[in-house]
């Protein structure tokens, strides 16, 4: 049993340098302890996440190239995340608009740098999914 992430839950990737903050854009109708709660749609780059800082997957072909060039030293990237599909699992049990929700057990693959998105603090500790 997961927790609901909520606006301002906490994500990371694990090639990412930094964290970043969901933003919750597609309801505004199902709250958890008065935020909105995120559904399988906040994926979205630049809008629902922003970039983890600098990517250090060779996965990454900016990372592979600044590596090569640098004779195999690794050579973390700026992050340009690309999601690979919805985060899994969703909790299809609890919907928002019709949209399954997340919680804290979501993931979300990243289709550039091969990473996993993670939601490491939902942003909320009352609501259970």
């Amino acid at each position: 049993m997961g927790i609901l992430a909520v606006t301002g839950a906490q994500c990371s990737c694990s090639f990412g340098t930094a964290p970043c903050n969901l933003q919750v854009t597609s309801q505004s109708t199902c709250l958890a302890e008065g935020k909105p709660v995120a559904t399988i749609q906040d994926m979205q780059p630049y809008t629902n996440l922003q970039p983890f800082g600098m990517c250090t997957s060779l996965a990454n072909p900016a990372v592979a190239a600044a590596t090569a060039a640098a004779l195999g030293v690794l050579m973390p990237q700026p992050c340009t995340m690309v999601p690979a599909g919805p985060w899994n699992p969703s909790n299809s049990q609890i919907m928002a608009g019709g949209i399954p929700c997340l919680t804290n057990e979501a993931t979300l693959m990243c289709g550039l740098g091969a990473g996993t998105i993670k939601i490491s603090v939902p942003g909320q500790t009352k609501v259970l999914a």
